[in-house]
């Protein structure tokens, strides 16, 4: 049995969560869930950070918050802000992760954690030596569970087959055995089920 969950500093680790969820509550875009409206990002996170630590009930305190922060405030950058083309796409994400990145390192500066531990959580959020550092890998897996639990369905409505069914190979390609594993137990609807079937042969 694993030992609980120790911070460096208690006080300091749960203000940085608060802060992260402070952040991301004055998120203008809402979203319904169990008949409640909730900030899209507030929801987000607290998804994310859900699925990171049932695939890494060890998590370092450095994966923890940056489960907490991965799209810190990504409203205050719209899709809109960058050309609607693929090359416009591709500038708009990265110019996220250094938004994402540089935000999380001003909170958690401000409490006083030192240069490596934000120097760290920055480098998740960037996803850096992605394949092979294991904690991005668990972040990543926990993006694409994300994904394919409370987005899938939606973008299976509002997009053609055969881009959904790429979007799927695509995430399907980056996760790691357990994630795919897990991902296979998710309750989906049967149009949701098809998709990720054709995908999976294909």
């Amino acid at each position: 049995m694993s030992e609980p969950f120790q911070p460096s500093d208690a006080r300091r680790f749960e203000a940085a969560l608060r802060r992260f969820d402070g952040e991301n509550a004055r998120d203008p875009n809402m979203e319904t869930t169990g008949g409640i409206k909730e900030p899209r990002e507030l929801l987000y996170a607290r998804r994310l950070s859900d699925w990171v630590l049932r695939l890494c009930p060890d998590a370092s305190e450095a994966l923890r918050l940056a489960g907490r922060c991965q799209h810190l405030c990504r409203w205050e950058i719209p899709r809109s802000s960058h050309p609607m083309t693929r090359a416009g796409y591709l500038q708009w994400r990265a110019t996220l992760k250094r938004f994402h990145a540089q935000k999380t390192g001003d909170i958690l500066r401000e409490l006083g954690y030192p240069e490596a531990v934000i120097r760290r959580v920055q480098d998740l959020n960037l996803k850096k030596h992605f394949p092979d550092d294991p904690e991005v890998r668990v972040l990543e897996d926990a993006l694409c569970l994300v994904f394919l639990q409370y987005q899938f369905a939606d973008l299976a409505a509002r997009t053609a087959e055969d881009k959904t069914i790429n979007a799927l190979q695509k995430s399907w390609q980056k996760m790691t055995p357990a994630a795919r594993a897990e991902a296979l137990k998710i309750n989906y609807g049967d149009h949701e089920r098809a998709l990720l079937e054709r995908a999976l042969k294909g």
